[in-house]
């Protein structure tokens, strides 16, 4: 029988904080136009995956190339439908991306140096980050085991 790890007190912390930090980003993401948070923050729609319940989740993000990197650290990646396209708000406008969920320990560390290379402030969301600065593959596997991913959001679907 596998046992489901226990999230640290320090991770409930940040998790509690988060949901208030979230009430006025979610406000100031759903504008019709782009602001200076949304140069690093989108606005995802995500529907309950047991309560059918319409939720808007703030999260960072890095621009990789033709396609974008988010932490996905909380539960909200739950309600994620892998390849399945769904909306998201960025600078201001809405669009359509089909996540791709990246669980691969070597996978999701080359792409936290990648996120971190642009964006050190997400050290904060992904606590992966050694006493020098470097990323700590120990933490980034002990972080995948709680179920830490990478998700890779596509420009492909669709329009409706």
């Amino acid at each position: 029988m596998t046992q489901i790890p226990v999230r640290p007190a320090r991770l409930r912390r940040q998790a509690r904080l988060m949901n208030i930090i979230n009430v006025p980003m979610r406000l100031a993401l759903q504008l019709p136009f782009a602001t200076p948070l949304s140069r690093q923050l989108m606005l995802l729609y995500l529907t309950g995956r047991r309560s059918g319940k319409t939720y808007r989740q703030p999260v960072s993000f890095v621009r990789d190339r033709e396609t974008l990197l988010t932490p996905a650290g909380g539960r909200w990646k739950l309600n994620l439908r892998d390849g399945q396209c769904t909306r998201i708000r960025l600078a201001g406008r809405d669009r359509l991306a089909r996540p791709e969920l990246i669980r691969s320990v070597d996978e999701v560390e080359a792409l936290l140096r990648t996120m971190l290379a642009q964006n050190p402030r997400l050290a904060s969301f992904a606590p992966v980050v050694g006493p020098g600065g470097e990323i700590d593959a120990g933490r980034v596997q002990e972080a995948v085991r709680y179920g830490f991913a990478i998700v890779r959001w596509h420009f492909d679907c669709a329009p409706q």
